[in-house]
């Protein structure tokens, strides 16, 4: 029998946009956030949860691998099988399994079971990021939809920045690790009623199954499985050096490049990797991954300075990630609402957000050993208006080239670049800091040495000495490398910028006819 093509499916039909739609979108926003801080938190709480499950730092690093890497393979298919199975059901279908190996996750038997439990809420924490922008592209009018993508942007800038205070909340001030999992039941509670209430109901398209492009799937998931483990673990175990690395980076490349391939050519994929022949999708989701390594500046930096400098717990961290995060609910509708004036360019708006972030890491990049929370704050300042300047700016101009129906592929190949790129950059980061802290330490001591500055106190003993030399010099050598880090950051950011001024130039939206 000849197989014939599906023909890609009409798009649902619209819904005139209510107060209804409008809670029912703040749902999926709130499971969006939900998954975000889940994975936040819980690389913050790491140090009670390995103490809790009597394990090392080794066997503990895979808590947080594991579940960044199946969250990375969720990311591309998760639109697509909401269409497939309605939004509404998808919906509130994933959010129910994920708060369900959420509450199962501190009462794990075993440190097996744990990792398992890991997994699968990864893996349905990222069926729920990408279903935000198709639910922001699909739902608000054109007059809105710059709102819309204000709240998808917020996972980027707002749930990152807020997850300390929350870790040291229920780590420190309430003293109950299992909170850092059962956290998520509130969001979770709310928006399975709001998106079952607010969000209309599609018909099932089951039929769309017997075309699901099964060597697709499974090449996919498997395949960024490997490459997510492999960014995540390779420091630890030493990059290529290691038969483990190099076997998950060889196996993930190879079903990645299948995985592309069956996309291809698919009459009906998962994402669709031919649209981004247009500019403003393959340069802006280019840059997009660049931006994400950036913005590890705002948060990562100042958090790892202050816990190792100055042995800081999370509680007296928090304020670091509170004033990124806190201004972005008003920051995210400002950027929006300023993208809507005829006069404004989004490339311009996108490169000053990048020049601002720049700006932060070169203020960021004097830090000494002095430095307290209080020094941070300009920079931190900088981060809190140019994060949702370059964030936003870049969302507006790539989905401004999709068509309506498009949007559920697009929306799979944004967030996997979006995850991919923050592994990519904890993975660049912590290669400078084992490179750049080494370099430091040896011409420090070197220094010491050749100048006669190494000599024992008048009630010190030799062992005591060289062990307060070696705290010195680990100290001062973390230091520099911190300002090494802001430093490689904050070029990047300005290398972005003749790129994104490369960028297709996009009218603003006319607010006075939203049907067009």
């Amino acid at each position: 029998m000849q197989h014939v093509a599906p023909s890609q499916p009409t798009p649902a039909a619209p819904h005139p946009f209510d107060g209804r739609i409008l809670m029912g979108v703040l749902g999926v926003f709130a499971a969006a956030m939900m998954s975000g801080l889940n994975s936040r938190i819980g690389g913050l709480s790491l140090v009670d949860v390995k103490t809790a499950f009597g394990v090392g730092s080794d066997e503990g690093s895979w808590i947080g691998s594991l579940y960044s890497a199946f969250e990375l393979a969720a990311m591309p298919f998760a639109t697509w099988f909401a269409v497939t199975f309605s939004f509404r059901r998808f919906h509130v279908s994933v959010v129910t399994a994920f708060s369900v190996f959420g509450l199962l996750t501190p009462l794990a038997p075993s440190f097996e079971a744990l990792l398992a439990l890991r997994c699968m809420q990864g893996f349905f924490g990222g069926l729920l990021i990408p279903v935000l922008m198709a639910a922001a592209l699909r739902f608000f009018p054109l007059s809105l939809r710059l709102y819309g993508l204000a709240l998808y942007a917020m996972t980027a800038t707002f749930s990152p920045n807020v997850a300390t205070w929350l870790s040291a909340t229920y780590t420190d001030t309430l003293s109950n690790w299992h909170l850092t999992f059962w956290q998520i039941v509130p969001l979770a509670l709310f928006s399975g009623w709001a998106v079952a209430w607010g969000i209309p109901q599609d018909p099932v398209r089951l039929e769309r199954l017997k075309n699901l492009d099964w060597i697709g799937l499974i090449s996919g998931v498997c395949g960024l499985v490997c490459i997510g483990l492999g960014l995540t673990q390779g420091e630890r175990y030493d990059w290529f050096n290691d038969a483990l690395i190099s076997w998950l980076f060889c196996v993930g490349a190879l079903l990645l490049v299948v995985f592309v391939l069956a996309e291809w050519f698919h009459p009906l994929p998962f994402i669709k990797l031919q649209l981004l022949h247009r500019r403003n999708l393959g340069l802006g989701f280019t840059i997009f991954i660049g931006l994400v390594v950036v913005l590890l500046s705002g948060s990562l930096l100042p958090a790892q300075y202050l816990a190792e400098v100055h042995g800081f717990r999370t509680p007296y961290i928090a304020g670091i990630g509170l004033s990124v995060g806190l201004p972005q609910i008003f920051c995210g509708p400002s950027v929006s609402y300023l993208l809507y004036k005829r006069w404004i360019d989004a490339r311009h708006v996108f490169a000053l957000g990048l020049a601002c972030l720049a700006a932060s890491c070169l203020v960021n990049a004097h830090v000494t050993s002095e430095w307290i929370v209080h020094e941070f704050l300009i920079g931190q300042a900088l981060q809190a208006v140019g994060q949702p300047m370059a964030v936003i700016s870049l969302l507006f101009l790539a989905t401004s080239v999709v068509q309506p129906m498009e949007g559920p592929v697009v929306s799979g190949i944004i967030n996997m670049f979006r995850a991919f790129g923050t592994l990519l950059g904890d993975a660049l980061l912590e290669r400078v800091f084992t490179l750049r802290e080494k370099m430091h330490a040896n011409i420090i001591l070197d220094y010491a040495a050749g100048n006669g500055m190494i000599r024992l106190g008048h009630h010190t003993t030799a062992t005591e000495a060289l062990g307060d030399l070696a705290e010195r010099i680990s100290r001062q050598s973390f230091v520099l490398t911190i300002a090494d880090a802001y430093l490689i950051l904050g070029t990047l950011s300005v290398l972005l910028i003749p790129f994104v001024l490369r960028l297709q130039y996009i009218k603003p939206p006319i607010l006075n006819n939203p049907s067009k």
